[in-house]
């Protein structure tokens, strides 16, 4: 398998000077703010690298599940293992209600950017996207493990690419 991931984190923001001068046509008086717009590939070459990668919708059972870093699902129902990886990128689209929070597993978790104690709570119909720079544990057999809590069986996007 080869995986190239383009992943961006852009706002960009189009602002219209007020009219206060009668020699600035309205098209002259838009600023254009991109200064702090992020966009870079990864693949396998790439320093951080991404060699796999998985996307699929989780959907809680009485208002929790548990992320198995190491059993993920993959394309065509393929079984993605990430032991002796790390996440690179991880992309959450909360679908439900109400607010889905994200911790580090109670047993076996895999920790770096989401606590064991407080989590990180992404709101209904809110995106969490986070470019994790080579940072967090190696996945492996004691730090695999993410909680998520909800209500019901609501439901979230998932995509997490590993290298």
């Amino acid at each position: 398998m080869s995986v190239t991931v383009t992943y961006a984190a852009t706002c960009t923001i189009a602002e219209t000077l007020a009219t206060n001068t009668g020699s600035a046509p309205a098209a002259m008086r838009v600023v254009t703010h991109t200064d702090y717009n992020e966009t870079a590939t990864l693949n396998s070459g790439t320093t951080p690298p991404a060699t796999t990668c998985a996307s699929f919708l989780a959907t809680l059972s009485s208002g929790s599940l548990t992320i198995d870093l190491r059993t993920l699902n993959g394309t065509n129902g393929a079984i993605i293992d990430g032991n002796g990886l790390k996440v690179q990128v991880v992309r959450v689209k909360n679908l439900g209600a109400n607010p889905l929070t994200i911790k580090s597993g109670a047993s076996t978790g895999h920790t770096g950017f989401f606590t064991a104690t407080t989590g990180t709570i992404v709101p209904a119909g809110a995106i969490l996207m986070l470019f994790t720079n080579d940072n967090g544990d190696d996945i492996d057999a004691t730090h695999k493990f993410w909680d998520l809590t909800g209500t019901g069986a609501q439901t979230s996007e998932w995509t997490i690419v590993m290298g």
